[in-house]
């Protein structure tokens, strides 16, 4: 018996070492999976949507060594007392406001600062799409109409073997890929342990079977034809979107800090949803597009490729908000408008005949309740005709 109970004792003092060997070699995995766990919880979204580098791998986007782009001071507006309480009821922690290129108001809440680097969450899109426009107009891809299989071979076979760069960049892949961000077993909950876990994102778009729809047929609101975006930019020209976002948009911008992105655990960017600037430098993106893609004394995007990221041209539905190129228009389609815009009240307005730019960060944890969109496109223009 004596025998007997030593050996267990070394059988489970063995089993012990194993485990605490296995946590710590796993310790950062684990950490970030934790993370993503409570990424979302209502005590800890505001610190971590300024913190995103705290807890997931991520990459530097330099911002580069020339002067910053300053924002000149315009008459500072009084915000109606609607605005005030939207604030409050949508938990919004940056607000900026541009008039004609001027900063006519800044404001800061939940205890962020104007220094926080905050996640884009999906405006992050519309920075991949602007680069690819770049990318068209120097030669480095021929065409919106080659499919993806020529730049991200490992895509054959799947389910985006088919697909255009036009048909990803609308959103009509026809790929079959549920966004519930409250379903565990959603495919973009996966996608997002994929992530924490240090998995491939592009693994990931290769091992996708399914579609629902002929490419270029159907609108379908789908995250993960982004980073099939950047796996075409990534074939095309060799290099990684950090140092080419970095030398094509950031730096010719003259922001005031260097981005960063959240990563896979293959240092791939996370080009959906994993880009933090501070509010004003988004601010500054949405002011590039309102002057057609000149900012900072240069001609940074195409004009051509701002015009026609910014109208409709997805098969959306009638009556519902158009999709461009990455970008986005309200439902009522009025000329000149239009918007990137992320997950938990993160957006960049554009309102070209009014001259305003308004960005807005947020941790709204009921951004998805029925009607928040369309009211928050209702304060927006509040604001703008109201300077």
């Amino acid at each position: 018996m004596r025998r007997i109970f030593t050996y267990l004792t070394r059988f489970f003092g063995i089993v012990l070492i194993l485990a605490i060997t296995i946590g710590i070699w796993k310790r950062e995995e684990i950490t970030r999976l934790l993370a993503v766990n409570s990424l979302f919880s209502e005590e800890k979204i505001v610190t971590n949507f300024s913190g995103m580098n705290a807890a997931f791998l991520s990459v530097d986007v330099p911002r580069g060594d020339g002067p910053v782009a300053e924002l000149a001071k315009g008459t500072q507006i009084s915000l109606p007392t609607e605005v005030n309480q939207w604030i409050t009821d949508r938990t919004v922690t940056a607000l900026v406001v541009l008039k004609d290129g001027a900063l006519v108001h800044e404001s800061y809440h939940q205890g962020t600062t104007d220094t926080d680097l905050r996640i884009s969450w999906s405006v992050a899109k519309s920075y991949l799409s602007s680069l690819l426009g770049v990318l068209l107009d120097e030669g480095a891809i021929a065409s919106l109409d080659e499919p993806v299989t020529k730049y991200a071979p490992s895509l054959k076979g799947g389910a985006y073997d088919g697909a255009s760069i036009r048909n990803v960049l609308n959103m009509a892949s026809g790929v079959t890929f549920d966004e519930d961000y409250l379903d565990q077993s959603s495919d973009i909950n996966k996608m997002g342990r994929v992530l924490a876990l240090g998995g491939s994102m592009d693994g990931f778009a290769a091992d996708l079977k399914e579609t629902f729809a002929a490419p270029g047929t159907d609108w379908q609101y789908v995250s993960i034809d982004t980073h099939v975006i950047s796996m075409v930019i990534r074939g095309a020209t060799g290099r990684e979107i950090a140092p080419l976002l970095s030398e094509k948009i950031i730096q010719p911008m003259g922001l005031e800090a260097s981005p960063y992105y959240v990563t896979d655990g293959n240092g791939v960017a996370f080009v959906l949803g994993g880009l933090n600037l501070r509010t004003r430098d988004y601010a500054r993106m949405g002011q590039m597009f309102l002057q057609n893609g000149m900012y900072n004394g240069r001609q940074i995007v195409p004009a051509g490729w701002v015009a026609g990221s910014t109208v409709p041209s997805a098969p959306t539905s009638a009556g519902e908000y158009g999709y461009g190129y990455q970008w986005w228009m309200p439902k009522d389609g009025r000329p000149g408008e239009f918007l990137a815009r992320g997950v938990y009240g993160q957006y960049i307005y554009i309102n070209r005949p009014l001259g305003v730019v308004i960005a807005t960060n947020g941790a709204d944890r009921k951004f998805r309740d029925e009607g928040v969109g369309d009211y928050n496109i209702e304060i927006f223009r509040t604001i703008a005709t109201g300077i």
